[in-house]
């Protein structure tokens, strides 16, 4: 039986993702065009970007980050909403993942106090540990 209530996190995730993207390009394009920066595919990868104020990288830096650890949460998710014993527990779970991951965003690209962000980071992981767990026990 297919439990939808797992797969809403997961495109919301993905919908957030695609927030994320957006912030990213509507503050580092102007930011490049108010430099004066001449685009040089010839330099090394991020070399260039590093010339960009922090604020404006913090969006790409998280940007980046919602394609690492969460490509787990979307393998975990897809594999509860499959063989899930407790939907209800296991969608709770996948929405505070998401919610921690939200949070995790805002505060990377707004404040970016390092302390704060890899406390929200390791909640997200916990949570993400939980729900591979869970779904390791639903499969054996």
């Amino acid at each position: 039986m297919l439990h939808h209530s797992l797969l809403v996190p997961v495109v919301s995730l993905v919908l957030w993702t695609f927030v994320m993207w957006a912030w990213m390009y509507a503050t580092r394009i102007p930011a490049i065009r108010s430099s004066g920066m001449a685009l040089d595919p010839d330099l090394p990868r991020g070399e260039q970007m590093a010339q960009l104020p922090a604020s404006v990288r913090w969006k790409a830096d998280n940007y980046n980050h919602l394609l690492e650890m969460p490509t787990l949460f979307y393998a975990v998710a897809i594999v509860l909403a499959l063989v899930s014993k407790n939907p209800d527990t296991d969608a709770t779970l996948a929405w505070a993942y998401v919610a921690l991951r939200v949070v995790h965003s805002l505060f990377q690209a707004l404040v970016n106090k390092i302390e704060v962000r890899f406390a929200l980071f390791n909640l997200s992981a916990i949570v993400l540990l939980v729900l591979a767990v869970r779904a390791l026990l639903a499969l054996i």
